[in-house]
């Protein structure tokens, strides 16, 4: 299968990065990092999740930061949304995309929502409902899709049959994640046929973790089987508290780079996309894992 020529990324630093670090950064700081991820061409952005602040307090201040964030035209701002209250907040808040998330396993499942499989997806409708009735699309997320940390080795059965039922419900899309960065490229490649074979037409978004190394090796086997939308978090933050040992995501920049270098657009200016990414640093006190950061760009001739 032909490269796309165009790959479209969802930046989710703002919310799956900085939710997983003990600093609480402001919110003013907060807003002008996202406009900045803006401002250096991503149009689609996980600003915030709506959650209680009682389990997640660096996601406390997600109605105001709404608020607060200018609007560009055409960038698309993305809340994860729990549960019917997050949903209504949400909504109220004027977010243009939802996202929901369960895992593929009951026992992440219940670690990381406090709920089997079937009673998350009984949220979800319910969520779908609010959704529809406020025109807003919704995407639904599944974690561990490439293996649990619980459990092992996640039938692939069992991750089309959550995408099933989440087609059912009217999602606009599904992301697959590999929360624990324990896929490789041939599992991804053997994932997005059988995706496509039980559910033609659907779109589908990967979420890759780079615990492993294996981030932008499963990126590259995902492209050579067509996939075009991926998520990426800028510095490489993220993880997930229920996942034990977990890294970051795919750094946004390094996948940038490397799609710049396969000849591969996504619309995202390199060098202030950089600059954000050191901001990122900053914003959280510590190193970051993004490669590209660090190293000097090879120079390009003018046109």
């Amino acid at each position: 299968m032909a490269l796309p020529q165009h790959v479209t990324i969802t930046e989710v630093d703002p919310r799956d990065g900085l939710q997983n670090e003990e600093r609480i950064v402001d919110t003013d700081r907060k807003v002008a990092f996202i406009d900045a991820l803006a401002a250096a061409g991503l149009r689609r952005i996980e600003a915030v999740s709506f959650v209680n602040p009682k389990w997640v307090p660096q996601m406390h201040d997600a109605a105001a930061l709404m608020a607060a964030l200018p609007r560009r035209p055409g960038v698309t701002y993305i809340a994860l949304v729990p549960n019917e209250t997050g949903a209504c907040n949400a909504l109220s808040a004027g977010v243009d995309e939802l996202g929901t998330v369960l895992s593929a396993t009951e026992t992440h499942n219940r670690k990381n929502v406090n709920r089997s499989i079937d009673e998350s997806l009984a949220g979800v409708e319910v969520v779908a409902r609010l959704a529809a009735a406020a025109n807003t699309p919704w995407d639904g997320y599944i974690s561990c899709a490439f293996g649990c940390p619980y459990e092992g080795p996640v039938p692939l059965d069992a991750v089309l049959s959550i995408a099933e039922r989440l087609r059912g419900l009217g999602t606009a899309g599904i992301s697959l994640g590999d929360t624990v960065g324990s896929g490789n490229p041939r599992q991804v490649k053997e994932t997005v046929r059988a995706f496509r074979r039980a559910l033609p037409g659907t779109p589908l978004r990967l979420h890759f973790h780079d615990t492993r190394g294996t981030g932008l090796p499963n990126v590259l086997a995902a492209l050579e089987e067509g996939v075009d939308r991926f998520d990426g978090s800028v510095g490489g933050l993220g993880g997930c508290p229920y996942a034990p040992g977990a890294a970051g995501n795919v750094a946004t920049e390094d996948l940038v780079y490397m799609l710049e270098e396969m000849g591969i657009s996504s619309g995202v200016n390199l060098e202030k996309l950089i600059a954000v990414a050191r901001e990122s640093e900053e914003m959280v006190g510590r190193a970051l894992p993004g490669r590209v950061k660090q190293a000097t760009l090879i120079a390009r001739p003018s046109a």
